[in-house]
C-alpha cells in the first residue's frame, strides 16, 4: 500500500513535470511569433487545448501546478527542505511562499482551459486578477508588496543557484552529469523573469493599480527591446524547463511521515 508521503512525493513530482512542460512551451512561443508570448501561460494552456487529449493534458498540469504550489506552501509553513531559523532561512521560506502563490495562478489558469471556461488566450491576466483581488483587502497593499518582496527574494535564490549550482543539493546523485549546466542557466533566465515580475508587483502595491502586475508572458515582452537578451532569456526558459523535467525524475522529495508533519516546525 502506498502511503500519503509517497502520494505527495507522486504529486510533486507531476508538479515539477508540468512546471517543464509549462517553461518549454513558453520559451518555445517567445523564440517563434513572440507575439504569442506575450499572454503567458495562457497561450501555452491554449496550445495545449489543440493537442490530442489536450484537456486531459490540462487536468494533469493542473493538478501538477497545484501539488508543486502545495509543496511550496509547505515549506514556507513547516520549513521542510531544513533552511533554518535564521534571516537566511526566513527569506527562502518567504521565497517559497510568493512561488506557491505563483503556481497558484498558473494552475488556476489551466483548470480554466480544462474546464472550458476560459477558451482562447487573451492576455496573461491572471497575476492582474490576483492581485486586483488582493487589493480588495483590508491592508491589501501591504500584503501584495509583500509577495513582490518574494518574489525578489526568489529572483536572487534564483541567481544564487545559477551561480554555485546549489540546486544541486536536492537532486540525487544518479541525476544525469548534464543537469548541473542547464540547471545554472535556466535558473539565470528565470532569476531575470523574477525580478522584473517582483518589481511589478512592488510598484501595483505602491501605487495599488494592480496592472502594473506583469505576468510571465509581459516580463518576458518587456525584454524584446533587446534582441540579445531576449533571445537568451528564452532559451535559458527553455532550458530551466528541460531541468524541471529531469528533476521531474531525480528531485529529492522530504519524507513527510505518517503524520504529515515531519519535519517539525522549527521556529
Amino acid at each position: 500500500m502506498v502511503d500519503k508521503s509517497e502520494q505527495f512525493a507522486w504529486l510533486v513530482r507531476l508538479g515539477y513535470a508540468a512546471r517543464g512542460l509549462v517553461y518549454v512551451m513558453l520559451g518555445y512561443l517567445a523564440l517563434g511569433t513572440g507575439r504569442e508570448a506575450g499572454d503567458g501561460q495562457s497561450a501555452v494552456f491554449d496550445t495545449l487545448q489543440d493537442v490530442p487529449l489536450g484537456t486531459a493534458v490540462l487536468w494533469l498540469v493542473a493538478l501538477g501546478l497545484l501539488g508543486y504550489a502545495a509543496f511550496k506552501f509547505l515549506d514556507a509553513a513547516t520549513d521542510i527542505e531544513h533552511h533554518g531559523s535564521d534571516a537566511k532561512g526566513w527569506a527562502k521560506r518567504l521565497g517559497s511562499a510568493a512561488s506557491g502563490i505563483a503556481h497558484v495562478v498558473l494552475a488556476w489558469t489551466a483548470y480554466q482551459f480544462a474546464v472550458g471556461t476560459k477558451q482562447q488566450a487573451n492576455g496573461d491576466t491572471g497575476g492582474e486578477d490576483a492581485a486586483a483581488s488582493l487589493l480588495a483587502w483590508d491592508m491589501g497593499s501591504l500584503l501584495l508588496g509583500a509577495v513582490g518582496i518574494g518574489f525578489l527574494v526568489a529572483a536572487a535564490m534564483q541567481a544564487r543557484h545559477a551561480w554555485n549550482a546549489s540546486f544541486m543539493r536536492h537532486v540525487s546523485g544518479r541525476a544525469p552529469a548534464a543537469v548541473r549546466p542547464i540547471g545554472r542557466v535556466g535558473h539565470a533566465a528565470r532569476a531575470i523573469v523574477f525580478v522584473l515580475i517582483g518589481w511589478s508587483i512592488v510598484q501595483s502595491a505602491w501605487f495599488e493599480q494592480s496592472t502594473e502586475v506583469m505576468g510571465l508572458g509581459e516580463a518576458i515582452m518587456a525584454l524584446s527591446g533587446n534582441g540579445p537578451v531576449y533571445s537568451l532569456v528564452a532559451v535559458g526558459l527553455i532550458l530551466f524547463g528541460v531541468f524541471s523535467l529531469i528533476v521531474a525524475r531525480y528531485r529529492i522529495i522530504p519524507d513527510l511521515g505518517r503524520d504529515l508533519r515531519r519535519p517539525r516546525f522549527r521556529a
